[in-house]
């Protein structure tokens, strides 16, 4: 894309090529650039009616939907701010973010209305999946378009707010388009493209990588309005790029339809968000003949690395690393720092993820201190991540800073024993976490989700300990073990640590005394 918003390059391929299908609804009808463009301008003129100004926040609360997108659109025609939330926040969360980012105009489900009829100083819209709504009453359209500057802010993201308050995450219009520019030349992703998308829309994948760059490069898309295995293995076969979570391939991997004839014409396979253990990259490469392609990124600064789209076999490529994350996008630098002080690390060590690029966001919302605090003088962002560089140059993640256990003064990196773990064959997934100790001030927890013919007896907790004393130091062994039917994730597959801290604090309590 050669335009400078994504907003621009949507434009012009809807007036380029406005009978080029944008969203192709399975089981429902097909919708083109040129529709699609009618639809954002109707709605922009109904915000511009509402009173949203350049700079003033839209905020979205809706079922996922092509008029979803349109509103987005319309957004950043008008030089709105986009603040997409998730459908799950429930009352007492969006009074948080509409005290926060004092949004013009609230756009939520039809059903919802009343819930915000309260609310003083607030336009509240309403939104429907059935082309149903206020947001959508006929209007002429709104044709002129802001000239937004590079630096302009064009939505703000919340983080997840896993630990302590969310915070709203100021991306411009400059950090949207470097970043899909980036992404579309790194994957090779073109107008002949045909995407799967199956994502929610509230979060940066669904939204920023998957919707952006299909607008952006005048791409078609399988709109779905959730994950669902049989619907996705139907449009394999007329599919070129699948983006998703690793839950959408360890569940395709469960159904038998999945095969390499299924997936010929497929070119690739995106996994983010979280995690994919190794065995589901080689049991998918071994099932379809398709490497899954893991990048890594983050709400403040969208994607920083990816593993190679471009095999050994090609020019310029390399393999794709189950464990890895690849390498930098082009103009983005990563860097591994020490915890301590601040330096860079030796190759192979662990230290904290940090990242400077056009892609890196301009602050936080309303806290100048917060952002100042993450930020190093150099403009390097500390994204609290653990990582290590490898010997091939890729990053590997290791975990969250907050998720390091210091156990009797040792620092104790959960993902190396989760990795153990995981290799046991009668365990599915674990995670591992640190809780209260009386005498270690912190120890080794770990939650495991076994395989469905495993029993969870006595004897299988002795075998655990064996496999995994075979392989770590004694600090790093965990010293409990609980088994549970699944890992609290959160809507993307993030497993929620924080959730198993607080559920198992108390394991060890009794010793104190």
């Amino acid at each position: 894309m050669s335009e400078g918003t994504i907003y621009q390059a949507f434009r012009n391929h809807a007036e380029q090529r406005p009978d080029k299908v944008l969203f192709d609804i399975p089981g429902g009808e097909s919708i083109t650039y040129g529709q699609t463009r009618q639809k954002v301008e109707a709605i922009a003129a109904n915000l511009v009616s509402d009173g949203v100004s350049p700079g003033d926040r839209v905020a979205m609360q809706v079922e996922k939907s092509p008029e979803a997108i349109a509103l987005y659109l319309a957004t950043l025609q008008i030089g709105g701010i986009f603040l997409p939330l998730n459908t799950a926040y429930t009352g007492a969360e969006m009074d948080y973010f509409i005290d926060d980012a004092a949004p013009k105009v609230l756009v939520c489900d039809p059903s919802a209305a009343a819930e915000h009829a309260h609310r003083s100083g607030l336009v509240v819209e309403t939104l429907g999946t059935q082309q149903d709504g206020t947001l959508l009453r006929e209007t002429q359209p709104h044709t002129a378009v802001y000239e937004a500057q590079p630096e302009d802010p064009a939505a703000i993201l919340y983080t997840s707010g896993t630990t302590g308050r969310s915070k709203g995450a100021v991306l411009t219009h400059y950090n949207l388009a470097s970043n899909c520019q980036a992404l579309l030349e790194t994957w090779h992703y073109t107008a002949e493209d045909t995407l799967i998308h199956a994502l929610p829309i509230f979060h940066i994948h669904g939204l920023f990588v998957a919707a952006n760059m299909t607008l952006a490069s005048g791409a078609s898309m399988y709109w779905l309005a959730k994950f669902d295995a049989e619907a996705i293995l139907d449009l394999l076969p007329s599919a070129t790029v699948l983006m998703g979570v690793p839950t959408f391939y360890t569940r395709l991997l469960k159904n038998p339809r999945l095969n390499r004839e299924i997936c010929s014409g497929m070119r690739l396979f995106v996994s983010g968000s979280a995690p994919l253990l190794a065995v589901g990259h080689e049991a998918f490469e071994e099932r379809t003949g398709h490497a899954i392609l893991e990048r890594y990124g983050m709400t403040e600064t969208g994607m920083n690395t990816t593993n190679p789209y471009l095999s050994d076999a090609d020019s310029g490529g390399g393999p794709r690393k189950p464990g890895t994350v690849g390498k930098p996008f082009p103009g983005v630098e990563v860097r591994v720092v020490s915890r301590q002080n601040g330096k860079e690390v030796e190759q192979g060590e662990v230290g904290i993820v940090e990242v400077r690029g056009p892609n890196v966001f301009s602050g936080y919302w309303n806290m100048p201190e917060k952002t100042a605090a993450e930020f190093r003088e150099d403009g390097f962002f500390i994204t609290g991540d653990l990582g290590r560089i490898d010997e091939d140059g890729y990053l590997c993640i290791v975990g969250r800073d907050k998720d390091l256990i210091i156990s009797g003064g040792y620092n104790v990196y959960p993902k190396e024993i989760e990795e153990i773990l995981d290799d046991h064959p009668a365990v599915q997934e674990s995670a591992v976490v640190g809780v209260p100790h009386p005498d270690f001030g912190e120890t080794v927890l770990a939650a495991v989700v076994l395989k469905e013919a495993a029993d969870p007896d006595e004897s299988l907790t002795e075998e655990l300990e064996e496999h995994v004393s075979q392989q770590l130091a004694r600090f790093k062994q965990p010293r409990a073990y609980r088994f549970i039917a699944a890992l609290p994730r959160n809507v993307m597959g993030k497993v929620q640590k924080a959730q198993l801290r607080q559920q198992y604090a108390e394991v060890f309590a009794a010793e104190a005394g």
